[in-house]
Formats: C-alpha cells, structure tokens, sequence
C-alpha cells in the first residue's frame, strides 16, 4: 500500500518585508554607518542635522526637530505648549494608545472623539459635538487628528473647528508620512505635526525615532531645549524641564539613505494599494481614499464581519494578517475614565471587531498579492 504524500506547509509570506529594501541599498546604509563609526559622534553628530535639512525640504516646512520615538514627536509639542492639568486635547480613539498617553503623561485629559467608517479618520461631527459639549473644569486647548493607516485626516474641515474655538491642531503623522492632502505634503498640516521611524513605518530606521515639523520658529527653537534635557545655552545651563529625546545619528545616517529612496517606493506602495482596491472591491469593504488625498498605505485594512474565520484561513496559506486595532482607546483599562463625545465612539467600536490588515510593503510583487487575494475571496466565500 502506497503511503499518502505529505503536504507540505505553504510558503510563508511577509507582512512588511523590510529584508527587500535591505537588499536594495544595504550597501549604501552599511556604507553611511561606517562614516557614523568612523567619526565617533554618536550623539547629535552631523548627519541629524542633515537629515532634519532633508526632512524639512521633504514636507515642505520650515524646521524640522528629529527625536527619539515618534511618542517623543507628540509628547514635545505637548510640553512646549505648555499643555497640562486642566487642559483638554481631543484624541480619536481608533488608534494607538500613545497618541492619548502623551495627553495623560503631561497631566492633561484627553477627549475621545469617533471615526469615520471610510476613511478610518478623526469624525468632524463627532469632533464638534465633543468641542460643544465640554465638561466642566477643562478648558479646550487642542486637537490631534491622527493619520491613520496612511491617509490624512480631513485637516481643512479640522482647522474650522480648531479656529472657531482658537485651538492648535496638533497632526499625528505617524503612519501618513509622505501622503499629501491637496497640494500639501503631511508633516505641513496642523500648527506641528509628528511623525514616527519605528521600523514598520513606511520611513522607518533600524530602532526607534521620530520627527517634529512645524513653521513655527518659536516653538521650534523650545522643542529642540526640550529635547536635550532642557538646556540653553550649553548643557548644563537648563532653562526648562525636560527629556533626553536625542536622535542617535547612526539612525539619522539610515534616514537619509532610506529618505532617498521614498518617493520611489511611495509610488509602490500606492500601485499596491490600487491593486488591492481593483481586486477585493465587492468581496470585502476596501478602504477608500479621498479625491484629493493619496495614501502611504502604512497598513492596508479590509473590513469584514467574519474577520477572525478569514484571519485563520489566510494563517493556515502561510499569509499573515494584523489586527489594528482590536478596542478603542476609551474602552481600555487605562482610558475608560476619560470622557467621550456626546453619543459615544460606535463607530470605533464597530470597526474594532471587522477590521483585519493584509501583507503591505513596496515590494510586495503580483504574483504574491494574487495569492494574498485568492485566499481572501476563498476565506470569504
């Protein structure tokens, strides 16, 4: 009797496959960190200040401050604000934690305000009703949209209701950097904006890192004392209270090699995230992009009610999948005390348990993204 043949394991597939753009210029980024080495200045050494150059040319701004995580590039601004007990700052709840945790850690409260169901972004209506309802004991001082998944928020409609109170929009750039809005590149939105280098971002380093941006000289030259600690003049001469929220430049020496190649890899991602659209609409709920708006897709996000049953199926095909995010920042431990917009966040809670992320990067080839889909429209049924 013949024994069955064992069927082996399908071929896994990358989520972010940062392993292609190392092999593209890994020689360049090896090259960059040698000269790092070779100079000795680990700390605030001349690439940093290179790199905050380019970045500033890039989004379009006139001063960029780099900084240690891109919870730093929101806990900055905050500080240099002067943002504190008795102060209100609304937040979406449909994101990570770490854009209400810096509202929290500087002794303010953060409002959660809901989504929309489209664009995964910060609802206006839902941000006007939370602006006209506040409690009593705070005074409203921001606003901080949050880019999620690599399209920006709605920033023209935000800014009418950041002006009509006299708030700051305070942009959380995270996973939009290099997206545009109308002729405006993220990173130029918002009185500041913030963004992340953490690896998986679509301009990620090798650890962690971040980025300030902002027109504004006088907030500019305070973020960078917060940064170092503080000082004024020298550094031990501290003017104000701070942190040690210093770019190491051996990451600032990755960021420019990597910022070289991003416009061309920005294009990639957007013919993936098409292709996607072209070939799942119908079958799942794509997400949709506004007419005057491109996407870095920093994640690629599907909706469907049988989420988990597709999550597994795509699992067992070697295909994985995220979950982002799974409950809403006002429903968790940590945040469930703060207030929400009159009516509550069910959009968010909605999205919380049909949300389900596919492999995205800029070189995720056809071939894998017919498997991807394949086993999508099979999963689904």
């Amino acid at each position: 009797m013949t024994a069955s043949p064992v069927k082996s394991a399908p071929t896994s597939v990358e989520f972010i496959d940062l392993g292609a753009q190392q092999r593209r210029i890994g020689d360049k980024v090896e090259a960059a960190v040698k000269r790092v080495l070779a100079h000795g200045k680990y700390i605030m050494g001349p690439e940093v200040k290179t790199l905050e150059d380019q970045l500033s040319r890039f989004a379009g701004v006139k001063h960029t401050v780099s900084c240690a995580s891109g919870t730093d590039a929101l806990s900055l601004p905050l500080m240099a604000l002067g943002i504190g007990p008795g102060d209100a700052v609304f937040v979406p709840t449909f994101t990570f934690a770490a854009t209400a945790e810096v509202v929290a850690l500087v002794g303010a409260t953060p409002i959660f305000v809901d989504v929309e169901a489209g664009s995964f972004n910060m609802d206006v209506k839902s941000l006007q009703r939370a602006v006209d309802a506040m409690p009593a004991g705070l005074t409203p001082k921001g606003i901080i949209p949050v880019d999620l998944f690599g399209q920006p928020a709605d920033y023209d409609a935000i800014d009418k209701v950041a002006q009509a109170k006299n708030l700051w929009v305070l942009a959380d750039a995270a996973q939009s950097f290099g997206a545009t809005l109308g002729n405006r590149r993220t990173g130029s939105m918002g009185r500041i904006a913030g963004t992340s280098f953490f690896p998986a971002k679509p301009l990620g380093c090798y650890g962690d890192g971040g980025a300030i941006f902002t027109d504004d000289a006088d907030l500019n030259d305070i973020m960078k004392s917060l940064r170092v600690h503080g000082q004024g003049s020298d550094k031990y001469d501290n003017v104000r209270i701070g942190m040690n929220g210093r770019l190491d430049t051996i990451q600032a020496a990755v960021l420019i090699e990597k910022l070289a190649i991003f416009e061309d890899e920005i294009a990639a991602r957007q013919r993936v995230g098409k292709r996607y659209n072209d070939l799942l609409r119908g079958t799942v709920i794509v997400p949709e992009v506004a007419a005057n708006a491109t996407s870095v897709w920093a994640q690629y996000t599907i909706r469907l009610p049988n989420r988990d049953k597709v999550a597994a199926a795509l699992k067992a095909e070697g295909i994985p999948t995220a979950i982002y995010y799974p409950r809403p920042l006002h429903q968790q431990t940590a945040y469930r005390n703060f207030p929400s917009a009159p009516g509550g966040c069910p959009v968010s809670e909605k999205l919380a348990g049909e949300v389900l992320s596919l492999p995205m990067h800029p070189y995720l080839d056809t071939a894998t993204q017919d498997r991807i889909v394949t086993a999508v429209k099979a999963a689904v049924g």
